[in-house]
């Protein structure tokens, strides 16, 4: 379950810290807090249903807090991309100086579904594990259970935006260099050695195993296997689960943790062997490589995230697209760039993680033959297990080999010991290999030159942006006079002048719309397009509503277009003296309309 846990907070963090607040909403905020409430309170409806229909026994029980927690996942990216959940939430990061605070609010409104879902689902887990709860207690029961996932992800954004927040500005250039980032994973490294383990350990409510005979024996077998842990009671589901774990890299703060059931199902060689499963772990240093595995998918995503954006912006197809949505294109393009780094973030931990965890697990089981000479105490501990647990013995999932798959491997191991060290050499390949893909794929990720990719596209993408306005805007003449100005400095004349147009025909008595489409008729690179007979009215009518330098200057010129060189200079004149901060342009301007002619051919 924790597993799964784990990818559905990865899946939700990760879209709500990457998305981008929008400055506008698709929706009106009083329609999308009813859209908001409408999908939570179906979300309580379809899981107070699902719960009530379903089988009473654990594995049911289970199968639907899976598939609910699904559907929360995906109601959470639908308020992000439909409900725009970040625009709303953003006033709480103080201007940008602590995002963090706005990321945990929408990671909130992910934990709310997940509320609902327990809330509903108490009645039934009383039923099934026999244990009285009210409400709060077992929504905060759950709560604390799965805290843990996103403690390191919290932990150091809380920092990170906290010492950002700070007024050194040498601080913030530091933290956002590459040796930031090194000093960032050294600080997430030291949180999750030395903090983490006691933090999960308080959380979850696990306690020292009382002194007595079972607690001694379990101590004297660690010990005789060179292994040294406190070992802790788990009360996991009531402490109903038939599992152990262990946690923590540093000894001192390393934590072995056995469920009450588990002590109880077990005889004392079976209770080694489990032991000896966890003591497996530590031994061949699985928890050092999930951090190792953890650091390579940062790496990773993080290469990969660097040309995404330059990529979309050099692809016609996202040009194409743009006009057939609803969306502002800065939006589009945030969820272009998202939904690959999303794919390989659930590729990696699905396929790649989930590939190392399962065959760490079998090589943990493979320790028992070195701590017992034998399996079979194991492989009767996972039989008890399959039974009491009341699953398919035979189910896989992508984080562990089925408890069938593992007994048969153990009673192979049993026929031909070679198949340990086979099973070794081939897992230690693997993590050779994976570190050379990783390193090969940084190498050839940090080689492509991202800004070449997109290098002359600036002008398309700004242009979309410009375009989007017009459409959500189309009664707002501004949006088409940006359009127009942006694409005549761009020299696209006659997109430009198709622009002017229609903003005069919404604002014919517009004096910017009027002085700027006057002015592209008098000064355009393609011939076809200038008119100064036009211009002259246009800019006639420009001066009549705002009387001011660059107006009167345009006048001038198209006196002059028109051959009337006295009156372009006395308006030049005026220009000058109601803006003598531009004198010399003005002054330019005067010889050119008496030592020139304007000529359309030219």
């Amino acid at each position: 379950m924790l597993y799964n846990n784990l990818i559905y907070f990865l899946v939700v963090i990760f879209v709500f810290s990457t998305n981008t607040p929008v400055t506008k909403p698709v929706l009106a905020p009083l329609w999308a807090l009813v859209a908001f409430v409408a999908m939570t309170w179906g979300f309580a409806r379809i899981a107070s249903r699902m719960f009530t229909r379903s089988a009473s026994g654990p594995t049911s029980y289970f199968s639907v807090e899976k598939r609910l927690s699904i559907l929360a996942v995906l109601l959470f990216v639908g308020f992000v991309y439909l409900l725009d959940l970040k625009y709303y939430l953003a006033p709480l990061s103080l201007g940008g100086r602590l995002p963090v605070l706005a990321d945990i609010a929408g990671l909130g409104s992910f934990f709310l579904l997940l509320i609902l879902m327990w809330w509903v689902a108490r009645r039934r887990y009383q039923q099934i594990f026999q244990r009285p709860y009210t409400p709060f207690a077992f929504v905060r029961s759950n709560f604390k259970a799965n805290l843990p996932i996103v403690l390191p992800w919290l932990t150091l954004s809380l920092v990170f935006d906290g010492l950002q927040a700070l007024p050194f500005p040498g601080l913030s250039k530091l933290l956002r260099s590459p040796w930031g980032d090194l000093a960032l994973y050294a600080f997430f490294l030291f949180f999750l050695i030395l903090a983490f383990p006691p933090l999960v350990r308080s959380l979850w409510g696990c306690t020292p195993l009382p002194p007595g005979p079972v607690r001694d024996r379990l101590l004297a077998f660690c010990q005789a296997q060179g292994f040294r842990s406190e070992i802790y009671s788990w009360p996991l589901f009531e402490g109903q689960v038939l599992t152990a774990g262990i946690m923590g890299i540093v000894p001192k703060l390393r934590y072995l943790m056995v469920t009450p059931a588990l002590l109880e199902t077990l005889t004392e060689e079976e209770l080694d062997s489990v032991l000896a499963h966890e003591i497996g772990h530590v031994k061949h240093l699985h928890l050092v490589l999930y951090v190792v595995l953890f650091l390579g998918f940062s790496l990773l995503a993080g290469a990969v995230a660097r040309p995404l954006p330059h990529l979309i912006l050099s692809s016609d197809l996202f040009y194409r697209l743009l006009p057939h949505l609803p969306f502002a294109p800065e939006n589009v393009l945030g969820v272009l760039a998202t939904a690959p780094l999303l794919l390989v973030m659930l590729v990696y931990f699905r396929f790649v993680f989930g590939y190392f965890i399962r065959n760490f697990e079998r090589q943990a089981d493979t320790y028992v033959f070195r701590a017992l000479g034998t399996s079979w105490p194991l492989i009767r501990s996972f039989e008890k297990i399959a039974l009491f647990s009341g699953g398919d013995r035979d189910e896989k999932n992508w984080h562990h080999f089925g408890i069938g798959e593992r007994i048969d491997f153990l009673k192979q191991c049993e026929k031909d010991r070679s198949l340990i060290g086979r099973h070794q050499r081939s897992l230690r390949f693997s993590l050779f290999f994976y570190c050379a893909c990783i390193g090969l794929s940084l190498l050839a990720l940090h080689r492509i030159d991202a800004s070449a990719l997109s290098e002359g596209y600036e002008t398309k993408y700004a242009e979309a942006v410009l375009l989007q306005k017009v459409r959500q805007e189309p009664e707002n003449s501004l949006w088409l006079i940006y359009l127009g100005d942006f694409l005549q400095s761009r020299k696209m004349e006659q997109k430009a002048m198709d622009a002017y147009e229609k903003a005069l025909q919404l604002t014919p008595m517009n004096a910017e719309v009027n002085n700027n489409l006057a002015w592209l008729l008098l000064t355009a690179q393609e011939k076809t397009i200038r008119n100064p007979e036009r211009a002259l009215t246009l800019a006639r009518t420009a001066i009549l509503l705002k009387e001011s330098g660059y107006i009167l200057d345009t006048l001038a010129n198209a006196y002059w277009a028109n051959g009337l060189v006295e009156e372009a200079v006395a308006t030049e004149f005026r220009a000058m003296r109601l803006d003598p901060d531009n004198r010399a342009y003005y002054q330019g301007q005067l010889e050119k309309f008496r030592e020139q002619r304007w000529k359309n051919k030219e």
